[in-house]
């Protein structure tokens, strides 16, 4: 009998269950890393997002090399037939992989006929396991994140005092919905020089026509981030040293020129494997007991919130939901996603701003993906499916369990109320309010009307009126309805028009994505000659 195991692009961690299990025999263990051409080249990925997930793969197998695993790294066209090649090689007799977080990915897998035994061990890789958080989901009538959050700080013991939270209450959100008002001292992110594994990585893209068409859309250099554990270790211990306790109030706030604020710049690392949410939450609860006289509780729990709630709450909510969810469309939008999501040239100077650091980075915060991006997809009528595709596609810590929960459910509210309570729907009033993103904008954020009326108020109401009858029937519209039916008839009929004139002008794409389903689980996500 010969075990081997085949380790993922996503799977970047020694204590990912498929190692661990053949831990005590690691030196008659052959690993194995393959990269696939095919793969890479199904979506038009970011190019960072390539880079750091091949450089992560390539640093991750010369760890394991150095620890006593037996390991085999290639590139080719496809999985399977390196795959095949290495099994049939060394004689193995039952592939061990721990169990791909994404269904694509997965039912990939499974259509290889394999010459031996394939087991699938518990991925390890969130801080519920699968079951767990069906077992919870079964026992409610809605899943809500906020029940689903205490719960989960009472399973874990985090920031609790016995069986109540720390200082009484288990939310912060009043104080952690600031706007950037005033002059504000930011701090530096940490950020790496490439080394040669890396550098070898970024000339190879350059170089190769291959993703030529990413090329068009994406830069490629400066690369800045972190491609270990080590590195991504030090991103933590920098966050919590220079950040957390300061993170709170401003979380939600956007800054032009401003691309990471106080945000932790984990969730690539998170993603793959490098580092694990658990211990990413105990480290910031050490640093606020060493630091209780100094620290405002409201920093700690926000970014708590983010971790054991938010990103344990979407991987949840995958698992859980059905198939089809990813095909649910409540309103019914079917416009194709805008060209200036791929270029960033539009004249809403939010959108474009933001656009244009994705485009240098891969990487935007979470106000700016769900109230900006999302915001102004959903108002507009866009594909929700569309705008999920391109989500995975533009940023480096997208996959499809994450995308796939924030933009249909959290964005788009495609899944009629699953997840959120209400639509994330906004006019520009709240952008306005939580960036300076309007100040410089050739749009005026106050007109409802007009040559300079912002598209984002043309949009909001236009989509309150389309939806109307789904609308009313949400308690928590009710108000926001209200303020709806006292616009006139007359300067509402004027609304509608000016939206669609904007539609039918701007909501062109010079790239539709493949309609047909792709496995964009896990990111093994480039290939080339490996020495």
């Amino acid at each position: 009998m010969k075990t081997g195991v085949w380790v993922l692009g996503d799977h970047l961690w020694t204590g990912q269950s498929a190692l661990q299990s053949c831990e005590s025999d690691r030196e008659n263990t052959p690993v194995f890393f393959v990269e696939s051409l095919n793969h890479a080249q199904q979506l038009p990925y970011h190019l960072q997002k390539l880079v750091l997930v091949w450089s992560a793969m390539r640093h991750f197998a010369e760890e394991l090399r150095q620890v006593g695993w037996i390991v085999e790294y290639t590139a080719s066209i496809d999985f399977q037939t390196p795959l095949l090649h290495w099994i049939e090689q060394h004689q193995i007799t039952e592939l061990r992989i721990m169990s791909p977080v994404d269904r694509p990915f997965k039912k990939l897998i499974q259509s290889i006929e394999f010459p031996c035994k394939v087991t699938f061990t518990q991925n390890n890789r969130f801080i519920w396991e699968d079951q767990e958080f069906e077992d919870w989901a079964k026992t409610r009538k809605r899943l809500v994140m906020e029940d689903f959050y205490r719960e989960g700080r009472r399973r874990f013991n985090i920031l609790m005092e016995g069986d109540q939270p720390i200082g009484g209450r288990w939310n912060f959100d009043r104080e952690n919905r600031k706007p950037p008002k005033g002059k504000l001292t930011l701090p530096e992110a940490l950020w790496f020089e490439p080394d040669s594994i890396t550098q070898e990585v970024i000339d190879w893209i350059k170089n190769s026509p291959l993703f030529k068409e990413s090329q068009s859309y994406w830069e490629i250099e400066p690369f800045p981030w972190a491609v270990t554990r080590k590195q991504a270790l030090q991103v933590l211990d920098f966050f919590i040293e220079t950040r957390l306790s300061e993170f709170g109030p401003y979380q939600d706030a956007m800054v032009t020129g401003e691309q990471t604020m106080w945000h932790a710049m984990l969730s690539p690392y998170l993603n793959i494997g490098l580092i694990h949410p658990l211990e990413v939450v105990q480290a910031a609860e050490r640093a606020y007991y060493n630091n209780r006289d100094k620290w405002q509780l409201n920093s700690i729990e926000g970014f708590v919130r983010q971790i054991i709630g938010w990103r344990e709450y979407m991987h949840g909510v995958y698992v859980y939901m059905g198939e089809d969810y990813p095909d649910r469309n409540y309103f019914n939008h079917t416009n194709p996603l805008p060209g200036f999501y791929w270029t960033g040239e539009t004249k809403m100077n939010c959108l474009n701003h933001i656009l244009k650091q994705v485009k240098e980075t891969g990487y935007a915060h979470h106000i700016q993906r769900l109230m900006v991006l999302n915001n102004f997809a959903l108002i507009a009528g866009i594909s929700p499916q569309e705008l999920q595709d391109w989500f995975h596609t533009a940023f480096i810590d997208g996959y499809d369990w994450v995308m796939q929960t924030n933009v249909i459910g959290m964005g788009q509210f495609a899944d009629g109320g699953m997840m959120a309570s209400k639509p994330y729907a906004a006019s520009a009033n709240y952008i306005n309010n939580m960036s300076n993103y309007c100040k410089s904008c050739a749009y005026n954020p106050k007109r409802r009307t007009g040559e300079d009326a912002c598209p984002f108020n043309l949009m909001y109401w236009d989509f309150l009126a389309r939806h109307y009858d789904k609308l009313k029937q949400n308690h928590r519209m009710f108000q926001i309805m209200a303020n709806l039916e006292r616009i006139s008839s007359e300067e509402l009929g004027l609304i509608r028009q000016q939206a669609e004139q904007w539609r039918s002008e701007n909501l062109h794409t010079e790239y539709r994505l493949p309609s047909t389903p792709v496995a964009h689980g896990s990111p093994d996500t480039a290939s080339q000659s490996v020495s």
